[in-house]
């Protein structure tokens, strides 16, 4: 299925290439103006574009399901595609990035949402090395319903707010963990808080 960043390319493309100490950078003003441009046209099918994306990542990254509880053991990919809780799932995840987008001009609720995720995949032991195959394949899942409209600087700006948004993603995610761990250590194993109330 000829996505050019879909499968490894994806690892390049987006955040591995971002370590946990380089911030992503966010969209510019032109791309925001690009991104909400575009997805008045990709909204009309969200539906749609979810199941692509989520079956086109199983195909490209099988290692994914293991994630999903209830996708892990289904081969069949025509039963994936009619797969309620798969559409459900990917109207959960097209409803973000609709918020994403919405948030584009507000980067400290961005931030927030994107955090908030992140944390919560923790929860669901969601590792942050899948996150980056999500927006490859939104991506690719887009192009065709954007047609004409797809262009290499529209494609860069959604590769850009992905970068951004997963990086926070993973930020979220760290904190939660470290919390966690903290959580699980005596009150003697713990770091001290130092005062400097004097």
């Amino acid at each position: 299925m000829g996505c050019a960043i879909s499968g490894l390319a994806a690892k390049a493309e987006f955040g591995e290439r971002n370590t946990t100490t380089a911030a992503a950078v966010c969209p510019s003003g032109d791309q925001i103006q690009m991104i909400k441009e575009s997805w008045k046209v990709i909204r009309d099918d969200i539906a749609k574009v979810g199941i692509i994306m989520f079956v086109r990542l199983f195909e490209t990254h099988p290692e994914c399901k293991d994630v999903f509880f209830l996708f892990r053991d289904v081969e069949d990919l025509e039963r994936l595609r009619t797969s309620r809780e798969l559409r459900a799932h990917g109207l959960r995840v097209m409803s973000f990035i609709e918020k994403s987008v919405a948030r584009l001009d507000q980067l400290d609720r961005l931030e927030a949402l994107a955090l908030e995720l992140g944390k919560s995949h923790y929860h669901y032991n969601a590792p942050p090395k899948y996150y980056s195959y999500v927006g490859a394949e939104f991506i690719c899942a887009v192009q065709p319903i954007l047609k004409e409209r797809w262009t290499e600087e529209l494609e860069e700006a959604w590769k850009t707010m992905f970068q951004y948004v997963t990086s926070l993603m993973r930020q979220g995610y760290q904190e939660e963990s470290r919390r966690q761990h903290l959580l699980t250590l005596t009150p003697k194993e713990r770091p001290e808080k130092s005062n400097t109330a004097l």
